[in-house]
């Protein structure tokens, strides 16, 4: 392909099967919460819309960079977009810790100095919050949460390895890595749902219980989506793509997988240790 032109792909109607598809779900939603029966069905509709969606156009994606049709201008187009995707990712964390630390620092001890609206109020955190005498016993640091963060960062490790194998045109050592990658990302996964079960305290424990479980429970389902993707990159490995030249999609997974692991990092010490 020459590479002074950008590639601009034909008119496509996936966005708008996409927009079809968030429709239905976001519907859905509503409707189950008002108890309609149709929710569900309704929500389950537009999940599988939105599967067909992503196989669909990422397979248009895959195919068009298999032709040749990708020069290093738009191979610059998707690292920006990725770097643009994970810093909006940054932001939505950040939002959430933001919530941990006023909760932390600024609204219990607020709450403390007034005893007129909170009588017999603890401003000692963990809390279930003001105006309740729920007892609880926090989530501690040094049991799954501390083997979760020694499988997160093998995985980073092993992910890594893949790379340097992919590199060196090494396939082997780049499925082992892969596949190691997928099998401790789902090991965290079981991990967290057992702590879940185990827990002495719901979402509705006040404020420790909300931020707790968004905290920690968002980041749950991007480690998800990493190891969905990680299970595509595999499966196109294992048809032979990706050259150690022209390999961005497993370099775009890998970003967004580091991503994980340093977010679960914080997640540890704040939420967990301290």
């Amino acid at each position: 392909m020459d590479s002074t032109r950008y590639y601009l792909p034909s008119p496509s109607w996936w966005p708008v099967v996409g927009s079809i598809a968030l429709l239905a779900i976001a519907s859905g939603f509503l409707m189950l919460l008002q108890k309609m029966d149709a929710g569900p069905y309704l929500m389950g509709a537009g999940l599988l819309i939105l599967l067909g969606m992503l196989f669909g156009w990422f397979g248009n994606v895959i195919r068009e960079s298999l032709a040749g049709h990708y020069n290093q201008q738009v191979d610059i187009s998707y690292r920006w977009a990725m770097v643009w995707f994970i810093f909006s990712e940054v932001m939505f964390f950040m939002a959430l810790f933001g919530a941990l630390f006023y909760a932390r620092t600024l609204s219990i001890p607020w709450l403390d100095e007034t005893p007129l609206l909170w009588p017999d109020y603890n401003a000692q955190w963990p809390t279930a919050g003001p105006g309740t005498k729920e007892a609880f016993t926090p989530m501690g640091a040094w049991g799954i949460p501390a083997i979760n963060t020694l499988i997160l960062l093998s995985s980073g490790a092993t992910v890594t390895w893949a790379h340097w194998g992919l590199k060196k045109n090494n396939r082997l050592q780049l499925k082992a890595g892969l596949v190691l990658t997928l099998l401790l990302g789902v090991m965290f996964i079981v991990l967290q749902v057992h702590e879940y079960q185990s827990a002495d305290f719901t979402i509705k424990t006040g404020i420790y219980g909300a931020t707790f479980y968004m905290l920690t429970g968002f980041h749950g389902a991007h480690v998800t989506l990493g190891g969905i993707m990680l299970a595509v990159i595999l499966g196109r490995v294992m048809a032979g793509h990706f050259t150690s030249g022209n390999h961005f999609a497993f370099e775009a997974v890998s970003w967004y997988w580091h991503f994980v692991d340093v977010v679960w990092l914080l997640l540890f010490v704040f939420v967990y240790w301290l």
